[in-house]
């Protein structure tokens, strides 16, 4: 049915300071005079305190984390995917579709309650987030939240076992609650004139031992991956995709990294892109770009990279290097500025020293403090192998 196919759980990215980059060109040897030099001191980032219920992480398989990790940098429930990514997420779908999850998840408790939708294969399709299917009157229903002060729409079905995977449903009422108003708007869709439109079925083809994560196949062959406990990284993520509570979500995923934490972290090699920062950028895009408040960095060999796609066919490179200076801080000296236009460069004078303090780092997502005490949220679009 279009109308409730077209309901969203989540907007579509607003990462506005992501800039989509080519392959990064060959490093240029320009050595110019250093003209400016800026070091900050920077400081250990203070986080919130978090109640026992949020500091217990998502517990998923190896095969199951494989999945998690595949839709981390996928924004919009799958609308923002690259061709690579949506072959990765459908690899981990069919591997744990393959795997002894819950024999009958209808029958199971674990199916029960509220499942916040990760990924689809038709982003603009909603799926049923919420099951109850132990009462007198067993429902699925689909959420779609506005904002925490505007309110949300609830959409209902009624539901029924059909076997130990499928589930049948029959919309039947939907309404808006909003924040400012003491009662229910409904939503005026006419659900009995609309017959067999307003039925659908939907497969469970694995529900995880943990209740953590589900994978379900729609009626219209759309394929959903749910999880009832979101994995932090995926938070944060949607905290930025969505523009909102974005420093809360760090201050509270450093707090539930920090328990599960063995060793310091290390600044890792490869193409990082910068999803977000604290500070919002300047007039000047020569000072933003210096300051890495643009674009992507490159980590390889000890040096590091800041690259900026200005206009179609120019570029901002900046190279420089860096050492490691603390527990978790490195020094880093950008001496070597260059404006690229194919294979010519016009090379700058500028220069600036950061003190970087990495509060977060694995394989996929980078949290630091860097220039002027700022905070960056970094995605690893390559590992810098190729």
């Amino acid at each position: 049915m279009a109308l409730i196919e077209n309901l969203n759980l989540w907007p579509p990215s607003n990462l506005q300071r992501n800039l989509a980059l080519n392959s990064p060109p060959k490093l240029f040897n320009f050595k110019p005079s250093a003209t400016h030099s800026i070091r900050k001191t920077l400081h250990t980032c203070r986080c919130s305190l978090v109640n026992e219920q949020q500091q217990q992480q998502a517990s998923f398989t190896d095969q199951e984390k494989q999945l998690v990790d595949a839709l981390i940098g996928i924004q919009g429930r799958g609308k923002s995917a690259s061709p690579q990514q949506l072959n990765d997420v459908e690899r981990a779908v069919q591997v744990l579709e393959g795997q002894d999850g819950e024999g009958d998840p209808t029958s199971s408790d674990l199916i029960e309650g509220r499942w916040q939708l990760m990924f689809t294969t038709r982003p603009g399709t909603a799926s049923p987030i919420q099951v109850y299917l132990r009462t007198n009157d067993p429902r699925v229903s689909n959420i779609v939240k506005f904002s925490d002060w505007i309110g949300e729409l609830k959409v209902e079905a009624a539901a029924s076992i059909k076997d130990g995977k499928r589930i049948l449903f029959q919309f039947d009422t939907a309404a808006f609650s909003f924040k400012f108003l003491p009662f229910k708007v409904p939503y005026p869709v006419p659900f009995r004139l609309l017959g067999d439109e307003a039925k659908g079925w939907l497969d469970t083809t694995y529900l995880s031992h943990s209740g953590n994560l589900r994978i379900s196949r729609g009626n219209k062959g759309t394929t959903f991956v749910l999880q009832k406990r979101t994995d932090p990284r995926q938070k944060l993520l949607a905290a930025i995709s969505t523009g909102t509570g974005v420093e809360e979500a760090i201050d509270e995923f450093i707090s539930l990294s920090k328990s599960g934490a063995k060793d310091e972290p290390v600044l890792l090699e490869g193409e990082w892109q910068m999803i977000w920062s604290s500070q919002i950028e300047t007039d000047s895009w020569l000072e933003n770009a210096g300051n890495g408040l643009m674009g992507s960095q490159i980590v390889k060999n000890e040096q590091m990279k800041f690259l900026v796609n200005i206009l179609p066919g120019i570029r901002f490179s900046m190279i420089g290097k860096f050492v490691k200076s603390g527990t978790k801080t490195y020094d880093v000296t950008m001496d070597d500025a260059a404006l690229i236009g194919g294979p010519f460069g016009y090379p700058l004078e500028m220069e600036t020293k950061i003190n970087m303090e990495l509060l977060y780092n694995d394989d996929k997502i980078r949290i630091s403090k860097g220039y002027n005490n700022i905070l960056f949220v970094h995605l690893r679009a390559s590992d810098g192998s190729k």
